[in-house]
């Protein structure tokens, strides 16, 4: 085996053990996508956020930058203003989105942990954001189900960002369908999942990704044969699998 190709080996396996936030082929060429496009444009309360969340010992989970421009901009684009996100974390996806809606738009938020929503509140309160926010504290699905008894909130959502508990993806979705409007957008985060979907057996996974790649796989099989939803896969941070419900 030539130099060059022990050096991509150790790369390959590299990008598969580490949380790596781009299935782009470098390094380098992520970094020019951040450093041109991405970081120049971020605003001041989302860099905020960004930087307090790197120095947090969970921070693989938190939204990458480029896919939070993502998202701003495809809110926007569909005029968003009734939102859900499960899954928060520090809220750096939420914050993007809390800043991309109108004033009076509002985003149903939930997430089991409190405590690392409290770590970015300070940042989203100062932004003049909070207001738009309902954070639950708590498991997702018992809200989800209250809702769907609740024929009030049927197709009212017009976007829903999900990137939580992956084992429960498809049970989100048979409710999600439900609750998102005709024309609206469901986005479903990490579904390619650390580039661990197309990965050999015996590939050196870290446990959580070895765990969740079937129940990612699942869900991907799933959406590609629901006729209730359009579909488009984006490789932008670890994938994010857009879902338009036309019926």
């Amino acid at each position: 085996m030539s130099s060059t190709q022990e050096e991509q080996q150790k790369q390959d396996g590299r990008h598969q053990e580490v949380g790596h936030k781009s299935l782009l082929q470098s390094d380098a060429l992520y970094q020019y996508v951040l450093e041109t496009s991405v970081y120049p444009r971020e605003p001041e309360p989302l860099k905020e956020l960004r930087e307090l969340t790197a120095k947090h010992p969970w921070n693989v989970m938190t939204t990458s930058a480029d896919e939070g421009q993502f998202l701003s901009m495809l809110l926007k684009l569909i005029n968003a203003k009734n939102t859900m996100e499960i899954g928060v974390y520090t809220g750096y996806s939420l914050l993007a989105t809390a800043l991309a809606i109108p004033e009076d738009g509002k985003i149903l938020a939930m997430d089991i942990n409190r405590t690392n929503y409290e770590l970015g509140l300070p940042v989203i309160q100062k932004a003049g954001v909070a207001h738009k926010i309902d954070f639950r504290e708590g498991p997702a699905l018992p809200v989800l189900d209250q809702m769907i008894e609740d024929s009030t909130y049927y197709g009212k959502f017009d976007f829903i960002f999900v990137d939580a508990d992956k084992d429960n993806y498809l049970n989100y979705h048979k409710r999600l369908i439900e609750l998102v409007k005709v024309g609206g957008i469901i986005g479903y985060d990490n579904t390619l999942w650390n580039g661990s979907v197309v990965a050999p057996p015996d590939a050196p996974l870290r446990k959580y990704i070895r765990f969740y790649r079937d129940f990612v796989l699942e869900l991907n099989k799933a959406l590609a044969v629901d006729p209730r939803i359009e579909i488009c896969q984006l490789p932008v941070g670890d994938g994010i699998t857009l879902c338009r419900r036309i019926s």
